[in-house]
């Protein structure tokens, strides 16, 4: 069905890309790549200590040189972080493959994050005001995917996984056929 085009996932902190990723990946028999765990890897760095110590804009510069560099891959899930759709150049890199947006209401958001420590965007008072405002800014970029896949309270990260491959031939285009497949 896919013939080896790469997925990348998107959307905000805490949609499942990462865990619905996992899943999706096993089920297409594809291999699965975390670009954040990816980049703390290479980094010897957690995604906090990066922002900390070297501020968002060097995040972002190495998010893009590791999507960059796995975009070369093909038959690959790929989980990325909320905000690589900031990046114009990353769009080059996410067109290698088949975008899909993880589209999760704020609810959902707060009550996956309410107790993770590890997101420095959201160490604040009111999450839920920071998500909303983080969204606002991203709704168009996210908007911009090949296929969208709302998510609903109580879904499973199998059950998403498997909506993903049901509607996944919705968006494909049909490959061409040669002569002789065509009489």
């Amino acid at each position: 069905m896919l013939q080896g085009v790469s997925i990348y996932l998107i959307g905000m902190m805490g949609s499942g890309k990462s865990t619905v990723g996992h899943k999706l990946a096993k089920k297409l028999n594809y291999r699965f790549i975390d670009l954040d765990n990816l980049i703390e890897k290479i980094s010897k760095q957690s995604i906090k200590d990066i922002f900390n110590q070297q501020g968002e804009a060097f995040f972002r510069e190495l998010e893009s040189q590791v999507l960059a560099e796995t975009s070369a891959y093909t038959r690959t899930v790929v989980a990325t972080g909320g905000g690589i759709v900031l990046r114009r150049d990353n769009w080059s890199y996410l067109r290698h493959g088949l975008i899909i947006w993880l589209d999760a209401p704020i609810e959902i958001l707060i009550s996956r994050l309410s107790h993770d420590k590890n997101r420095p965007l959201l160490q604040v008072d009111d999450p839920a005001q920071v998500l909303a405002e983080i969204l606002e800014k991203r709704l168009l970029l996210y908007q911009q995917a090949d296929l969208t896949i709302k998510q609903n309270q109580g879904q499973s990260a199998d059950q998403i996984a498997q909506e993903i491959i049901t509607k996944i031939p919705t968006v494909l285009k049909p490959q061409l056929k040669g002569p002789e497949e065509l009489n």
